[in-house]
């Protein structure tokens, strides 16, 4: 007969409540007196300095937040109130019954798309979640990624928006004559904003100039009766001014819980896309009052015939990877990048071939991306909004947004409201896409469950497999 089971007969497994009891709390590997208010307040400015970074350049709030807190948490502010709201960061850091608290508050100023000084940022909080730095030595670092040069030559970042342009023309239909105009549109649009923006022009104006410069060359060579397809050389600038990295940051914010920061940038997105559609409105509308009418537009960015696979996930891939380049990705980040825009463009074509419409097709594509992004990015050593973005910029509705003026020009408010609106939808749903890939990528790597009072030899805790039942 079989006794039954002894309730009190140790199995080798402590109780949760022992467990709880025994194994020691997790402590930081670099901690700081809390009584000093001097090494507080720099902990402090280091986690506040690391956000700065991570929010300028296009980071989402909560993202930015997380990565302060794990911050602060490194040199023993475990208890940290962080608050990011647009371009703003506060943090409070309580140190017990007895110590009063110490905030801080922080406004970023500026805008930086160099995903090289991102990536290094992000190597960074991983050497101070390994305790492998102090405050000082951490904050030196810090200074000198934030101090040293782009890693390339502004003229190599102008010559890669250009390139950039070049290949949306060819992925939009565009011959050889298209991407080279395209081409050299664009250097102008760069170095032109380049010098308004040293001016203190406010970006509003600079993307209305954007779109005047985008579309007044292709309305004059069309004008000169030479064969070139203008609204294919203004989709492409438009595709070049869109801001996808903001617009993917509030989609994000918004999703996960950061409403406020949410609408602050997409009510920015929607300032600076109102900028290209009037300076393209602008051109037209010269254009119109000067006798030349443009000819018909294309009917779609992407079509699902099967027989353009080719050239357009090709050209989707050079438009993500000199994207990358663009905005000072690492080497070793491109290809990557250009792996992502070809998945984007596969995926989208596919999908509209089985009669799907291209909201849904945007955003399974993005969701791919972003999926392939969050994977690939711990090999690449590339966080993974570098990817996700690159991946989603050939996808950006330039040519919906340009059929949308176009109706609107030729007095049809209904179909011009209805394109525009359309392009809206898509660059949500490539938004929201992204942040769903993500979250799935995340979700695969999460580590394995760690147990209380389990302990490698450095004092770390380390991961342990569950057991199986009835072991």
């Amino acid at each position: 007969m079989r006794l039954p089971r002894n309730p009190f007969r140790r199995t080798g497994r402590p109780s949760r409540a022992t467990a709880d009891t025994v194994a020691p709390p997790p402590s930081p590997l670099r901690p700081i007196d809390l009584t000093d208010d001097a090494e507080v307040t720099a902990a402090l400015r280091l986690s506040m300095k690391v956000g700065e970074v991570l929010l300028a350049s296009g980071t989402g709030a909560m993202d930015t937040m997380t990565q302060i807190a794990q911050v602060a948490a490194a040199y023993g502010l475990t208890q940290c109130d962080v608050e990011v709201t647009y371009n703003a960061i506060s943090i409070s850091a309580r140190r017990g019954p007895v110590l009063p608290p110490v905030s801080s508050i922080r406004i970023v100023h500026y805008r930086a798309h160099d995903f090289t000084r991102l990536a290094e940022v992000d190597r960074l909080i991983r050497r101070l979640r390994r305790g492998e730095l102090t405050v000082t030595e951490a904050y030196e670092h810090l200074d000198a990624i934030t101090g040293a040069p782009h890693p390339y030559a502004r003229w190599l970042a102008t010559a890669a928006w250009a390139a950039m342009a070049g290949s949306i023309a060819v992925l939009l239909g565009g011959g050889a004559l298209v991407a080279v105009v395209a081409f050299l549109t664009t250097v102008v649009i760069d170095r032109t904003n380049r010098r308004l923006n040293r001016l203190g022009l406010p970006y509003f104006f600079q993307h209305f100039t954007g779109g005047v410069i985008a579309s007044l060359p292709a309305v004059l060579l069309f004008t000169l009766h030479l064969d070139i397809r203008p609204s294919l050389v203004i989709a492409a600038g438009v595709v070049v001014l869109l801001p996808g990295l903001s617009l993917v940051g509030s989609v994000q914010d918004a999703i996960t819980g950061a409403p406020v920061t949410a609408g602050a940038r997409f009510f920015e997105v929607m300032v600076l896309t109102a900028g290209i559609i009037g300076g393209v409105a602008v051109a037209l509308r010269v254009a119109s009052g000067l006798g030349t009418t443009l000819p018909n537009v294309a009917p779609s960015q992407f079509t699902g015939n099967l027989t353009e696979l080719l050239p357009k996930v090709a050209s989707g891939a050079f438009a993500a990877g000199f994207y990358a380049l663009a905005c000072y990705a690492e080497r070793r980040a491109l290809l990557v990048a250009g792996l992502a825009g070809a998945t984007g463009s596969l995926v989208v074509i596919i999908v509209l071939h089985f009669g799907v419409g291209p909201i849904f097709a945007s955003a399974c594509a993005a969701t791919v991306v972003g999926l392939a992004g969050g994977l690939m990015a711990r090999r690449a050593l590339t966080p993974p909004i570098v990817v996700a973005v690159a991946g989603i910029t050939p996808l950006l509705p330039g040519l919906t947004v340009y059929r949308g003026l176009y109706a609107f020009i030729n007095d049809q408010p209904l179909t011009g409201f209805s394109e525009l609106a359309s392009a809206t939808g898509i660059g949500a749903a490539l938004a929201a896409g992204v942040v769903l890939g993500e979250w799935v990528a995340r979700t695969l790597r999460r580590p394995q469950i760690l147990r209380p009072g389990m302990l490698d030899r450095t004092g770390l805790r380390r991961p342990i497999s569950p057991r199986r039942p009835g072991r």
